[in-house]
């Protein structure tokens, strides 16, 4: 059972912002609901430009929670673009190996890169959901699919399986005071899709926003992410992939096919395809080029044999689950359903 959470902004220092203090303010009260202690580690809310001018303190909040043996869980505010500019301050010297211990991170986006530095130390993590998009949604409740995984985790700290939601969300554009209360329009959902290879596979997942992890191959969107991630190993050789299972879900940008595809096939070059045991891929946010990333993944990924299970509710589209990364987790598509064994 979770008694406290540590809130930290290791990503975008939104949440320090005064425009969003009546989601802030949401949140707090539906944790407090919970009868969880919250606790906003010393810099997650000073705002937009100190967190992006200061990652030491970013990483400093990291290392504080884990180290806080009265918190319990971790819980990202948010995403956002540059969190791989805290591994200086996490690897140069050891930081994080010598004090991290197994306790409940939770977050998505740009938190991927977090997630491959706690997998890089041995600690097993939660992917999608964070603070910010999902605790303090603007609707009356949390959205319902979302809630029940959250719960699940807030009270077990584990998750047990994952199946698909009955409904998607047209995601909310307006998140100003008057859009308190308001509900996100819903559509059908239609469950996991198989496009290619066994209905039942099994491994230990990982992975996250593809945007994310493309910047630990490509310079686009920082001139020196490639350099830094490699010169602290962050993402795994070959080898740890095998037989394991990776996860892809696209940002709120909505990548136009041909940079998917270029995304996708920079994986493939390294090898990655030719080793796992499966790829899930998540729901694009507002099925904007459903159909386009599905061909590309089919035409990218001849391995016949690779299973490729996509429209899964987790990552920007929602509502959200929540997978385990680092846990056995068997897939079963005919039963609609990924088990997690601990």
């Amino acid at each position: 059972m979770i008694n406290k959470i540590g809130i930290v902004s290791l990503s975008s220092g939104i949440l320090g912002e005064s425009f969003i203090e009546h989601e802030l303010e949401i949140g707090k009260e539906r944790l407090s609901k919970y009868g969880i202690e919250i606790e906003f580690l010393p810099n997650a809310l000073k705002g937009v430009d100190f967190i992006k001018n200061h990652p030491k303190s970013r990483a400093d909040d990291l290392l504080t929670a884990f180290k806080d043996n009265s918190i319990d869980m971790i819980l990202c505010a948010i995403g956002g673009e540059d969190t791989y500019r805290l591994l200086p301050y996490l690897f140069e010297n050891n930081e994080l190996e010598n004090i991290v211990k197994q306790k409940v991170f939770l977050g998505f986006s740009d938190t991927t890169m977090n997630h491959f530095m706690l997998n890089k130390v041995g600690i097993k993590t939660f992917y999608g959901q964070a603070f910010l998009p999902d605790v303090c949604e603007l609707s009356n409740e949390m959205l319902p699919y979302t809630k029940k995984y959250f719960e699940e985790l807030i009270t077990t700290e584990k998750i047990k399986e994952v199946r698909p939601s009955d409904v998607w969300y047209q995601e909310r554009e307006d998140f100003s005071k008057n859009a308190i209360g308001t509900d996100m329009p819903k559509h059908t959902n239609t469950g996991f899709e198989l496009l290619s290879g066994k209905p039942v596979f099994q491994g230990k997942i990982l992975g996250g926003c593809l945007e994310s992890i493309y910047d630990m191959f490509d310079n686009t969107r920082f001139d020196d992410t490639v350099s830094v991630c490699n010169q602290y190993h962050l993402f795994p050789k070959l080898e740890d992939w095998k037989d394991n299972i990776l996860l892809l879900e696209t940002s709120e940008e909505k990548p136009h096919p041909n940079l998917f595809r270029k995304m996708i096939h920079t994986l493939k070059k390294y090898g990655l395809f030719d080793v796992l045991s499966g790829v899930l891929v998540g729901k694009p946010q507002n099925e904007t080029y459903y159909d386009e990333y599905k061909k590309i993944l089919l035409e990218e990924l001849t391995n016949k044999d690779l299973a490729i299970v996509y429209n899964l509710n987790i990552g920007h589209a929602t509502p959200r689950c929540i997978i385990p990364f680092g846990v056995d987790a068997k897939v079963n598509v005919c039963k609609q359903v990924i088990v997690f064994n601990y």
